[in-house]
């Protein structure tokens, strides 16, 4: 009886197994091709998270003004002056806050956005990277409310403006990058490791409490340089750090943070996409 060898017609007729991953560059073209279904998505959530909450919008400011107002009161008080820098308090507590929430939401939001699709990665055939590019789309539109309320905090709080704010700009480009390489690496892990989803908060929280969001690391760490050194490496650090020092016009910001910043946004964005697209024939399989 002989066996018909029906992959080798197929790829005799051009046809490709359901769910295949594509050549690199065909795969991006996908993407590009269908980027208006990322785009929808992230507005579709924006719109679907302001409706399921009464106050709406004004959650993506109160969350963060909340946690600072926490932060504030228990640290502003208990902890020793010598440990929050130079900078006033709450403004730089402020700061510190809402830049990193942009990162923690786009860690959890990214580490989900593959496990949390399972239907539609399933049923329909497109690029699934769209899906973390979705969230973090999202993010950044819900990021641009929380900066502008932010800057209108720190004016009242008597931050005089300056033309070094601007400077937030590419310092959140750069940010923004970091975040969309963490939230590939983080989606495809979640799908081969379901536990993550678990661990992630304590990454979070671990992160909150060493990147220096209501203390100065500078200061902490001032007497133990090697130590000081390691955790100046952490992108996330550097970017609180950056925004804070266009927000003060400082200028006391090094400039190998602003290397720091950039390459390690560039990096981790290119390990992201690398390591997200080799798995791309596992999502909804595992």
């Amino acid at each position: 009886m002989t066996t018909i060898d029906y992959e080798a017609i197929a790829r005799e007729a051009g046809l490709e197994r359901v769910g295949a991953r594509a050549s690199f560059g065909a795969y991006f073209k996908q993407m590009w091709e269908r980027r208006g279904f990322a785009i929808s998505l992230a507005k579709y959530r924006v719109q679907a998270s302001m409706s399921d909450n009464r106050l709406g919008l004004a959650w993506i400011v109160l969350s963060p003004l909340l946690n600072a107002a926490l932060y504030g009161t228990i640290f502003g008080v208990i902890m020793p002056r010598d440990t929050r820098g130079d900078e006033p308090f709450i403004p730089f507590l402020i700061i510190g806050v809402f830049i990193f929430q942009f990162f923690s939401k786009s860690f959890s939001a990214g580490a989900k956005s593959i496990t949390g699709n399972a239907s539609l990665v399933r049923s329909l055939n497109f690029p699934r990277m769209l899906l973390p590019i979705a969230e973090i789309i999202r993010q950044v539109i819900e990021l641009i409310p929380m900066i502008i309320v932010m800057m209108i905090i720190v004016m009242v709080l008597g931050v005089p403006p300056a033309w070094s704010w601007f400077m937030i700009i590419p310092i959140m480009v750069c940010m923004t990058m970091f975040n969309l390489g963490v939230a590939l690496i983080s989606a495809r892990l979640t799908v081969h490791i379901r536990d993550m989803t678990q661990i992630i908060p304590l990454i979070t929280r671990v992160m909150f409490y060493t990147t220096g969001i209501f203390y100065s690391l500078e200061a902490v760490l001032a007497d133990q340089p090697a130590l000081l050194t390691i955790a100046q490496l952490n992108p996330v650090h550097d970017y609180v750090a950056l925004v804070r020092d266009a927000v003060f016009n400082s200028g006391s910001a090094p400039a190998w943070m602003w290397w720091i910043a950039g390459l390690g946004g560039f990096i981790t964005l290119v390990v992201g996409i690398l390591f997200f697209w080799r798995a791309e024939e596992r999502y909804g399989h595992d």
